[in-house]
């Protein structure tokens, strides 16, 4: 990992000192991504920048170090702050901001290693503690007489082909889709299981596989499935598949 740092300091002595001496740090190594000699034009790059690491003089003309570190508390993808000064007056100050590490001139090489070993492992903890972002639920896109919409997949009962287009049901309405049931089948195969050439079941739905009748004299086999009471017939080819999803899922 390189840390993407911000130098801050009203001297430029100082700036080069900082730079020559994170050349020479690794693990981690930093990159000295930009520089500010004044505490407005810092305020200027955290606002445009993705930075890791600012190291922040206290004493500047204008707005100071510790405005610049008030300013960042509010965000919480803030960099972190080490500070680098010639006082240890402000020490206290200092970690009341939150700042990892508080570095006094002139900075040792080996004390500047170990600062950057500190913000390492504050920006590793940080984004552990943050929650996981929620992924974007899959949805069926629905063109219906000018109007889209978004219906997720995980509400998708059943699909059947019928005629150039498909009828995708959920527990409330069926919707008309121009599209294939190879595509679901192959995009989603532990989302939907085949019973029919015509047709798709979502596999959390399946209740039970029962006999019917379809009224013309022939008996053959189907799935109940929850929140619809239509079955799904289940034809003798994708018989064999289907009773030994049931058995897996047991």
């Amino acid at each position: 990992m390189s840390l993407k740092t911000l130098i801050v300091d009203d001297e430029a002595l100082a700036r080069s000192r900082l730079r020559t001496l994170l050349r020479d740090c690794s693990s981690p190594a930093a990159e000295v991504t930009a520089e500010a000699a004044q505490g407005e034009e810092a305020l200027a790059h955290l606002a445009a920048m993705d930075l890791d690491l600012v190291l922040l003089d206290v004493h500047m003309p204008g707005v100071d170090g510790i405005e610049v570190a008030r300013a960042l508390r509010s965000r919480p993808d803030a960099p972190a702050v080490v500070f680098v000064t010639a006082h240890a007056s402000h020490a206290v100050t200092a970690f009341e901001l939150e700042a990892v590490d508080y570095l006094t001139k002139p900075v040792r090489a080996e004390r500047l290693q170990q600062a950057l070993q500190k913000v390492e492992r504050f920006l590793k903890e940080r984004r552990a503690a943050q929650p996981a972002p929620e992924a974007t639920p899959e949805c069926v896109l629905i063109q219906d007489r000018g109007r889209a919409e978004r219906v997720p997949l995980s509400e998708v009962l059943y699909l059947k082909s019928e005629y150039k287009y498909l009828t995708v049901r959920t527990a409330t309405r069926s919707h008309i889709l121009d599209g294939s049931l190879n595509d679901f089948e192959e995009r989603y195969p532990h989302r939907f299981l085949r019973v029919h050439r015509n047709a798709l079941v979502a596999r959390a739905a399946i209740r039970a596989l029962e006999r019917y009748d379809d009224g013309e004299d022939a008996e053959g086999w189907a799935l109940r499935l929850d929140s619809v009471p239509e079955p799904v017939a289940v034809s003798r080819r994708q018989l064999a598949a289907v009773r030994e999803m049931l058995k897996e899922s047991r």
